[in-house]
């Protein structure tokens, strides 16, 4: 990670940036667009001038804050297949999916707003989620565990349903089981 000069953070600058855009997601998802910035900075256990040096307004925080949530749920994709059959990292990052539609459903005041300023925090949005997807689906298909005519954007299409019927916190347990039904209609025509 590199700072707006091009310079690469120092270790404790980039830990302090990461605790802020995390605690900054927290905050927004549970306030929204009126959340104090002094509260994140604090949550964050950083100082003011800390948060104001990395993110000079609210609009820079949320979406860098945004952007860093797609960031870690795509990033996830090959993580996940190094660490575990094709198939059941197919299921966690179905997992992490609902996690990002959670925080990006609790943002989205705060988003919309960053929207009405001019800036489009969704760039490039899609194209890293079809990414992530598509590695997972090729490599659940390559194993045999999920049938082969299923898309990446059909799969993002069953995601996203599942977050809009149950993306707030106190319906995981309903999304996890639409994520377990989902994967089970991934197998009809695989070996597995």
């Amino acid at each position: 990670m590199t700072s707006d000069i091009g310079r690469p953070l120092r270790a404790d600058a980039r830990r302090n940036r990461e605790k802020i855009l995390s605690a900054a997601v927290r905050v927004f998802a549970e306030e929204g667009l009126n959340a104090h910035l002094e509260r994140i900075a604090k949550e964050a256990g950083v100082g003011s001038g800390t948060l104001y040096r990395n993110f000079p307004t609210r609009e820079l925080l949320i979406e860098a804050a945004y952007r860093n949530e797609l960031s870690r749920l795509c990033a996830a994709a090959p993580d996940l297949l190094k660490a575990m059959p094709p198939r059941e990292a197919l299921r966690a990052w179905m997992g992490r999916f609902i996690d990002y539609a959670t925080a990006k459903l609790g943002m989205a005041d705060a988003l919309r707003a960053v929207v009405d300023s001019g800036v489009n925090p969704y760039a490039q949005s899609h194209e890293l989620m079809m990414t992530a997807l598509t590695s997972l689906l090729d490599a659940a298909t390559a194993a045999g565990t999920i049938r082969s005519d299923i898309k990446a954007t059909d799969m993002f299409a069953a995601l996203t349903g599942v977050a809009l019927a149950s993306g707030k916190p106190d319906q995981r347990e309903q999304a996890e089981r639409l994520l377990d039904l989902t994967l089970d209609g991934l197998r009809y025509g695989a070996a597995g």
